[in-house]
Order: structure tokens, then C-alpha cells, then sequence
């Protein structure tokens, strides 16, 4: 286990993001501290997408040289008729914002459209990119691995982006952490914080969760039978599986990724079968304002 296996998440650059969030949008200095701060704790990969508000442009701000970047695409506009060439333009977009000829990863942030009819091309599109070489890898960032059944079924991926914390083992219970080893794609999981829910204290957290008030009492005994703070348990729980290449995390401040750094390394307590959830409405964040 160790920093290097962290990935810099950069929502917070470009636009007010997460749960926990009581910073808002961080500045282009804060930006240039957090980015200087990984720098020096030995983290390589910033993870951003088009999507996220200033995030590209706030990056290109500042020097990036050593860092791998992984970027994402938006949906797919439903009257695109060339759509090899849309996903070249939203690519050199990137680049251009980003001030760099090439980047390390790209992903669909909506991977469901390609399962739909103009799947296939948009595929070609992404393998497009990476034989004209302005990309290293391609992939697909998901909400739930059941949608890798199907993708993976028709395609490959270099890269895959999915949700993974101590409490949704979803990854592991489907068997896709393993399959997705075998196939040779690299793996980044996400939401290892929960937006920084599973780091508040009972009295911090929005009312509107206490309908898993049961899962978050024993949480909370958990770690202090275990002597672990939220944020290393968090973290040692991800970093601990080999088959896991980055854990994604994003930061309000310097100081935020500092102590997540700092927490990486040390014990991990076994965690009980019963600190785990399926409820897709606790799971998936994108549910969360119908609570």
C-alpha cells in the first residue's frame, strides 16, 4: 500500500461538488497547492472529464508535467451524425484546454450509449483516438459492474472506472475485480469516501440518511473497536486489493490530501460481513437528491 496507487480526483477544480463538500469550488491557488501536494507524495494520475464545470481549464493553468491525466467524454448528442468525428473534437477540446498533446486515459462517462445503435461507431471513435496516438488507453467509467456484463461482452477496455468503497462490494461480490485482472484492464475505483459521507460524524451527516441509521451506528463501532480513523480506513480497505491500480480521490484543500496521504500506510481491522449494503439508493450517488 502506498500514495503512489492514489489518483487525484478534480471535480472540485471546476465546479462546487460532494456531499461533504463545505469548501465550494476550490480556487486556481488552492488548485495549485493540492496539485503540488500530490506532486510530493509520489501521486502520478489526475482523473478529470469535460463535464466538470472548469476542471480541464483549471488544469491547464497549471504545470502538469509528470502527471498521467485521464479525462472523460459527455453524453452523445442524439443528432450527431459523425460520431467518430464528434469524439475527436471533444477530444481535442480536452487537449486544448488541458494544454498537453496527449492524454493517458479516456472514458465514457455515459457507457450505456454504447449499447444503443451508434455503439459500434462510437467504439471505432475511441479506438480512433488511440490509434492516432492522443490517447493511451480507452475505457468506460460505470455506475454498477452488472453494466460490464454486457459491455465486456462486445468490447475491450484498457481502462475501467468504477464505484468501490468498505461499504458496496459489489465489485467483488459480482466477481469483476478479478475478471477485469484477468482481461488485462487496468482498474480505478471511485467513491472510496462516499463523497465524504462515510467521513462525517453522525451529527454532520444529512438527515436524509438516517433511514441506514443502523449501518452507520455500527460503523462507527467498528472503528472504534478497531482504533482506525474514517479516512484511513477508508483508504487501506481499496488500496489493500492487488488487482486495484488507483484509488480516486478528490480534495477540497492541500491539507485534505496531505492527511489521506499520511493514511495510507498501517493496519486494517477485519471488516464484518454485515457493514456492507446493496441498497442502489445509498450506493448511487445520482439517486441521492431523491432521498
Amino acid at each position: 500500500m502506498a500514495p503512489s496507487k492514489v489518483a487525484l480526483g478534480t471535480v472540485q477544480f471546476g465546479m462546487n461538488y460532494g456531499v461533504a463538500n463545505r469548501q465550494g469550488q476550490v480556487d486556481l491557488a488552492q488548485a495549485h497547492s493540492i496539485i503540488e501536494t500530490a506532486r510530493h507524495a509520489g501521486i502520478d494520475t489526475l482523473d478529470t472529464a469535460i463535464a466538470y464545470g472548469e476542471s480541464e481549464s483549471t488544469l491547464g493553468q497549471i504545470d502538469l508535467d509528470g502527471f498521467k491525466v485521464i479525462t472523460k467524454l459527455p453524453a452523445l448528442p442524439d443528432d450527431c451524425a459523425d460520431i467518430v468525428g464528434w469524439v475527436e473534437e471533444q477530444l481535442v477540446g480536452s487537449l486544448g484546454r488541458l494544454r498537453c498533446g496527449t492524454v493517458r486515459g479516456l472514458l465514457l462517462h455515459r457507457p450505456e450509449q454504447l449499447l444503443g445503435p451508434k455503439g459500434a461507431e462510437l467504439y471505432r471513435g475511441l479506438a480512433e483516438m488511440k490509434a492516432q496516438g492522443l490517447v493511451e488507453q480507452i475505457g468506460v467509467s460505470i455506475y454498477e459492474p452488472l453494466e460490464l456484463d454486457t459491455l465486456c461482452a462486445a468490447m475491450d477496455f484498457d481502462l475501467v472506472q468504477a464505484p468501490f468503497n468498505i461499504l458496496d462490494a459489489r465489485l467483488t461480490d459480482s466477481g469483476w475485480l478479478q475478471r477485469l485482472s484477468a482481461r488485462g484492464t487496468e482498474l480505478h475505483v471511485r467513491s472510496v469516501f462516499m463523497q465524504g459521507l462515510l467521513l462525517m460524524t453522525a451529527t454532520e451527516r444529512p438527515h436524509k440518511f438516517s433511514r441506514w441509521s443502523a449501518l452507520w451506528q455500527e460503523w462507527h463501532n467498528w472503528l472504534d473497536a478497531g482504533g482506525v480513523t474514517p479516512v484511513q480506513a477508508c483508504l487501506r480497505h481499496a488500496l489493500s486489493f492487488n488487482a486495484i491500480s488507483r484509488v480516486v480521490v478528490g480534495v477540497d484543500t492541500a491539507v485534505q490530501l496531505q492527511e489521506i496521504a499520511s493514511a495510507a500506510n498501517g493496519p486494517m481491522p477485519a471488516i464484518p460481513q454485515t457493514l456492507r449494503s446493496i441498497d442502489p439508493d445509498l450506493l448511487n450517488p445520482s439517486r441521492w437528491n431523491q432521498l
